[in-house]
């Protein structure tokens, strides 16, 4: 049995994926060096067992403002636990490094806040962590690749155990790549869905979508496979005008499959369908059997993901069922090493050398303006390469998995017991190379006629907001589509208010033009009258910024300046703060706001005003819902 200290730990912690990609390269690399290397998730792992180990490498996202991961939620328990003291990881080396978005005001601080426990327990660092921004034009790789390169150098200094055959020493690419991961399995089965036979339509499909994701190399541990329920549209009108740049829409869905309880300031999330002639040409490309019977499952079994409510993972699937289902080959961008690997099938000389240098950190500026600044899909690059036939096991591993997109609730279930409703900007762009690209999921619902009865896949989740009791007074801020949510809260009051008393809400809602973007005008003002919710009759007031019908630009920080008074005042009654919208500067101007109001109606110093908002924050009265 090989000794513990030989063996280089990774552990991550992914909500969408995106850390086990930095997991698998950093493995990847590590294997080049001939380092004995192992990989897992900090829900799979103990956490009593890391002063057993040698030198661990951690792989950590931030998500919301500032949260842990759910996979990591356990583990970062226990490292807060007292009675670990400051000599606990004596001995023990560590290197982080984070994934955050700059656009938020926690930005990496996750990675930020194990590296200081870490440090604190007695770990000593490899090297400085490394915080990978989504913001920067190369992505997180930009601050990866110099990460990676300090590492290797730093660890062969201080542990060259880990580097048996030298610094130097490299395994050839064309050894390392071996085998995919992933295994597919081909069937010969007369009736495909024999098991399925006494099934209604939503268990079928239900069912098949289960057995499909369940199968999925995309897929994330503890994350449900089957659907909460199927929504069938009954409405889809534009918010926006016509004229207008952007295309906001109001969607209205009702159950057709079960009624599933919600809450306001739930978050719905969407399975978005693909165009089916782009997935006919990917596997014609690909020269695969639409048709054919296939299972799907990693080669290691004992990192197998099992979902114990989809007992189906010996039951084949059409193999276009499940690209369809899967594998977003219609609009996501691929990885870098999609390129590493198309490298090895390339039969073209020319095609072989690019695909190399974009694989190589030379080439990685050079990649980001070909791929993730086009856009380009699966689809595209592969036929930009006709020489590459790579094996279908190799698309199953590498090809972006197919994400559910969520979306913050914009209704009340008291007022709408049987439909949920969505405020949808449908996202557009061109691209610097004058290519049209459009938002898979939100074009989709877009192009959706209410008279199709189209059955969406939809799961529900709690959001960031926290749905208030009606007795609590409300400051709420969201510009833009960030009014989704407010929407339900206002609908929620409307009907509570009807049997018993609600306590103020104050709205600030902004956009760009009041006769193009006014998102829901008549709803805000049918609220703001007749004893309405935002009435000053309720002591609540509806307010709204424009920021481009006048030369000098208004937002609604500016709005709240004006009402200062009224929000002091609501403040001082107890009232919770929420915001909700774009995470690049609007959060933060909205603080910065609340501060100057503060400090101006209590005459207390801005030091003060900052400790009042952050004991808010520790109340559980500010929430923020960003978005990038």
């Amino acid at each position: 049995m090989e000794m513990k200290s030989k063996t280089l730990l990774i552990l991550y912690a992914t909500q969408t994926g995106n850390t086990l990609d930095v997991a698998e390269r950093i493995a990847r690399e590590a294997e080049r060096r001939a380092c004995t290397v192992v990989i897992r998730s900090t829900d799979d792992y103990d956490a009593n067992s890391l002063p057993a180990e040698d030198t661990v490498i951690f792989v950590v996202s931030t998500t919301g403002q500032g949260d842990t991961p759910d996979s990591m939620k356990v583990f970062w328990r226990f490292l807060l636990q007292r009675n670990l003291g400051s000599h606990w990881l004596e001995g023990i080396h560590y290197a982080v490094f984070g994934l955050g978005d700059s656009g938020y005001q926690k930005y990496n601080f996750v990675a930020k806040k194990l590296d200081k426990r870490l440090s604190d327990l007695g770990a000593t660092a490899v090297v400085e962590r490394g915080l990978g921004d989504d913001q920067h034009p190369s992505g997180y790789e930009a601050a990866l690749d110099p990460w990676l390169s300090s590492l290797w150098s730093r660890l062969n200094e201080i542990k060259p155990h880990f580097f048996p055959k030298g610094p130097d020493f490299l395994v050839s690419n064309e050894e390392l790549i071996g085998l995919p991961k992933f295994q597919v399995t081909y069937h010969n089965v007369d009736d495909i869905d024999s098991r399925l036979s006494t099934a209604t339509d939503f268990k079928y499909l239900q069912m098949q979508i289960g057995r499909a994701r369940s199968m999925s190399s995309g897929k994330v541990p503890h994350e449900k496979c089957k659907p909460d329920a199927f929504l069938k549209m009954v409405k889809n009108f534009p918010l926006t005008r016509a004229s207008h740049e952007k295309d906001v829409r109001h969607f209205e869905f009702e159950f057709v499959s079960q009624v599933i309880k919600y809450e306001i300031g739930d978050v719905l999330e969407v399975l978005p369908s693909q165009s089916p002639a782009a997935v006919d040409s990917f596997i014609q490309r690909c020269n695969l059997d639409p048709e054919s019977l296939i299972t799907v499952h990693p080669r290691e079994m004992e990192n197998r993901h099992i979902d114990n409510n989809v007992n189906t993972l010996d039951v084949p699937i059409k193999l276009r069922t499940f690209v369809e289902l899967t594998m977003d080959v219609t609009s996501a961008s691929p990885r870098r090493y999609f390129f590493e690997v198309m490298s090895f099938f390339a039969t073209a000389e020319h095609e072989k050398e690019r695909l190399q240098y974009f694989a190589s950190p030379e080439g990685r500026d050079d990649l980001y303006q070909y791929n993730q600044k086009e856009r380009r899909t699966v689809l595209e690059v592969l036929e930009d390469f006709p020489s590459v036939q790579m094996p279908f096991e190799w698309f199953v591993q590498l090809a972006p998995p197919l994400k559910n997109r969520a979306f913050s609730i914009s209704s009340s279930p008291l007022a709408h017991p049987t439909q949920v409703h969505l405020t949808v900007d449908v996202v557009s762009w061109t691209t610097p190379f004058k290519r049209k690209r459009q938002g898979l999921c939100s074009t989709w619902l877009a192009s959706l006629d209410p008279e199709q009865s189209i059955y969406i896949p939809v799961w529900f989740h709690k959001g960031l907001l926290p749905p208030p009791p009606p007795s609590l007074p409300l400051i709420v801020i969201g510009p833009g589509t960030g009014c989704a949510p407010f929407r339900g809260f206002v609908e929620e009051r409307a009907v509570q208010s009807q049997s018993g008393t609600i306590a103020p809400t104050l709205l600030f809602f902004g956009c760009r033009n009041e006769n193009n973007d006014f998102l829901y005008r008549d709803f805000w003002f049918s609220h703001s009258e007749n004893d309405g919710v935002l009435s000053e009759a309720k002591g609540g007031g509806f307010y709204a910024a424009f920021s481009r019908d006048q030369p000098q630009k208004v937002y609604v920080q500016h709005k709240m300046q004006e009402q200062s008074e009224r929000i002091w005042n609501l403040l001082c009654e107890g009232a919770a703060i929420y915001v909700a919208g774009s995470s690049t500067k609007m959060p933060s101007d909205v603080m910065v706001a609340f501060e100057e109001i503060i400090s101006k109606e209590s005459g207390a110093p801005r030091e003060s005003a900052v400790r009042w908002l952050r004991s808010l924050e520790k109340a559980g009265k500010y929430h923020v819902e960003a978005w990038s």
